[in-house]
């Protein structure tokens, strides 16, 4: 049996030179420490810029906060949640009033009141329910710090509003 140096290295004679070069790598891997690429947050992400956002849905008053707030600094997805924001206000009150007024017009009809005022109250808890899951999908995306639309109307609050809040 011959004697290996126990320093690491063996004589090429033994290994040979193609797994000494290998060895030699190997450790050079085992002293460098591992570097991590930081990370940066997403475009449009910032806590002011989320602060807006996440604010404007927190009822009307919040939405007149979140335009102070907005007027200091001014952000892109600040503005964009504002306009969905006041087109969903817009919308509850357009929807509200005309609802009542159908409760108004339909008591005066007699005999259809009776029929009618069972399917209001079914037809005002649907849009509540509506109207709450469309608000929670808007919080959720300013939450996320995404431009992301309500749903089948945020589109038109973009358009109509398109300038507002800039």
């Amino acid at each position: 049996m011959t004697n290996l140096p126990l320093d690491g290295y063996y004589p090429r004679a033994i290994i040979g030179s193609k797994f000494e070069v290998i060895i030699n790598q190997l450790t050079a891997m085992e002293n460098t420490p591992p570097t991590i690429p930081p990370t940066a947050p997403p475009p449009g992400a910032s806590g002011e810029d989320k602060t807006v956002a996440i604010v404007s849905y927190l009822t009307p008053i919040g939405f007149i906060v979140a335009i102070i707030l907005h007027g200091s600094k001014k952000t892109k997805l600040g503005a964009y949640h504002l306009r969905q924001t006041l087109g969903f206000i817009l919308m509850v009150i357009t929807v509200s009033f005309a609802i009542g007024m159908m409760i108004f017009i339909i008591a005066l009809i007699p005999f259809v009141h009776l029929v009618l005022f069972l399917l209001v109250p079914l037809l005002w808890f649907g849009f509540t329910v509506i109207g709450f899951v469309l608000w929670l999908m808007g919080l959720m995306a300013a939450i996320n710090g995404q431009e992301k639309p309500i749903p089948v109307v945020g589109e038109h609050f973009q358009k109509w509003f398109g300038t507002a809040f800039e």
